[in-house]
């Protein structure tokens, strides 16, 4: 075996990092009827545990509580892209789409190039994109470009946009139709290998700072002055206290701070299996007929899996913990597949679904009409909010730039409750299993690992040669294998088998396969709580 990364323990994992089940209990019984930390985060999905890493990082005491898991709402539901802030442009959100570019770049090039690559994709001008649309996108993926370059972001993590020919277009998306197909247009941007690892490597490196990562906490009540909370998993609960809390929760922050009005977006995506379409070396944009700027994502996902998204429609009502994808949703998506695909889909060919509300500011009616604008004409600047009494609400924003609302976030908690913290270290601040990519090309690991552990991957893969029945993938035709799991009950504060299949895995995505895998998940977590 190779000798371990010097950024990590004996054991393979980043020092200090690791979220366990013994952890989560010791930091609750110190955190609960103790003595007041500096920040209480609520909320552990991409903002929420950058906040925690936000402030940790900066010298502050945290505590960081979700009622679920690490990634439990929005923030494992997305495309997994990482936007450079292409689609703000069209609707003059200039600052919106600067900011994406620039946070896409500290990604990719700084703090997490192990979990965000380059994926190329292809618009395929097909008869129903006309020749003045066809220009208008091209010009479009040029300004993305500019918006690349006035970020900083080098070329050789992201290739110019150019043009193609009808051959090369079939080349890259051979499940295109040829009859009337012109060319396409291909064009470059951030992908995750996983949005929920992304939440996780952030998490953890909080940890590895001092954070305290407390999962199956729920808030019950917040006041400037910290919260009512309960464990979920005793029923037991007590007090935090805190100098400043940041409400970080997402689409259920009205439900903690009055006066904050969400306004959810839906977004749904189809799970197809990646022999139905067949080879796809880039992801595909398919306009959207008789829409000027909207497009689907067809999003190959090298696991045997392929997303199709997304929707952006508005939410009414009580705001479930796991949306549903309706199938309204389910049948747009596929019946804009079939306006260019040479392979028909079929509702029978969609193995998954998934849905999630993206947590939208409401800001009442935008055309003086009285009525209020569509969810996708919403902008998708964060906004970060301070109640009377001094809690601090963050929503708004995407996924791409959790940094920004994080730190945002923790600038107005410094400056209401005058902590004592310099300016955020984190835009250049790797997070757990960040290195070069000349030093994570040289890591003795399989690339898939790589990919989603990075420098920790060694350790990963070095379970399954020290124990050969974890060398077993967890099911037939899928990667993912039963050291991964054991790495995320020992490291990643899994703590059942849905934590394990839904967050720190995706298999669960696919209903059929998360029944076959429960029963490795279970034993995982038996072995896990019989070796305390």
């Amino acid at each position: 075996m190779s000798p371990a990364h010097p950024h990590t323990a004996p054991d393979g994992a980043a020092p200090g990092s690791s979220l366990t089940a013994a952890r989560r209990a010791r930091e609750l019984a110190l955190t609960v009827g103790g003595p007041a930390v500096d920040v209480l985060v609520v909320g552990l999905g991409a903002t929420g545990a950058g906040a925690a890493l936000d402030a940790a990082a900066r010298g502050l005491t945290v505590a960081a509580i979700d009622a679920h898991d690490l990634a439990f709402g929005t923030s494992r539901w997305s495309s997994k892209l990482i936007h450079g802030g292409l689609r703000y442009l069209a609707s003059a959100q200039l600052d919106v789409a600067h900011e994406s570019a620039v946070e896409r770049g500290v990604l990719m090039e700084r703090t997490a190039p192990h979990l965000v690559g380059a994926q190329p994709f292809v618009l395929p001008l097909t008869p129903l994109v006309s020749r003045g649309q066809a220009a208008l996108a091209w010009a479009g993926l040029r300004a993305g470009d500019g918006l690349r370059l006035a970020a900083r972001t080098a070329r050789a993590t992201l290739p110019a946009p150019r043009r193609l020919s009808a051959v090369e277009t079939r080349h890259l998306a051979p499940a295109l139709r040829g009859a009337g197909l012109r060319g396409g247009l291909l064009s470059w941007d951030g992908r995750l290998a996983d949005d929920a690892r992304l939440v996780t490597a952030v998490a953890r490196t909080a940890a590895a700072r001092g954070a305290r990562i407390l999962t199956r906490v729920r808030a019950l009540e917040l006041t400037a002055a910290g919260a009512r909370v309960r464990d979920e998993l005793t029923g037991e609960e007590g007090e935090i206290r805190a100098r400043a809390v940041i409400n970080a929760s997402g689409v259920w922050a009205g439900g903690l701070v009055d006066g904050i009005r969400i306004r959810p977006s839906r977004g749904t995506h189809l799970v197809l299996r990646a022999d139905r379409l067949g080879p796809l070396p880039a992801g595909l944009h398919i306009p959207v007929p008789g829409e000027t700027n909207r497009f689907v994502l067809v999003l190959p996902q090298g696991d045997g899996r392929v997303y199709v998204g997304l929707t952006d429609e508005p939410v009414d009502g009580e705001i479930p913990d796991v949306p549903e994808a309706p199938e309204t949703d389910i049948g747009f998506l596929l019946d804009v597949l079939g306006s260019a695909l040479d392979v028909p889909v079929q509702r029978d060919d969609v193995v998954g679904a998934f849905a999630g509300l993206r947590p939208l500011l409401d800001v009442g009616a935008g055309d003086g009409s009285g009525a209020a604008p569509r969810t996708a004409d919403i902008s998708r600047r964060h906004a970060v909010l301070t109640s009377p009494d001094g809690v601090i609400t963050v929503v708004g924003g995407k996924l791409t730039t959790y940094r920004r609302m994080a730190e945002d976030a923790v600038d107005a908690a410094v400056a209401t409750h005058r902590l004592a913290a310099g300016p955020s270290p984190t835009a250049s601040l790797p997070l757990v299993g960040a290195a070069s990519p000349r030093a994570l090309s040289a890591l003795q690991a399989p690339r898939r690992l790589i990919r989603r552990y990075g420098t920790e991957a060694p350790a990963v893969h070095a379970l399954g040669l020290h124990d050969p029945r974890l060398r077993e993938p967890v099911l037939q035709g899928h990667p993912v294998t039963r050291a991964e799991l054991a790495w995320a009950v020992r490291h990643e504060g899994a703590l059942d088998e849905a934590d394990l299949l839904d967050r720190r895995t995706r298999i669960g995505l696919v209903p059929a396969d998360r029944s076959a895998a429960l029963p490795a998940a279970r034993e995982a977590v038996g072995e896990a709580l019989g070796s305390r």
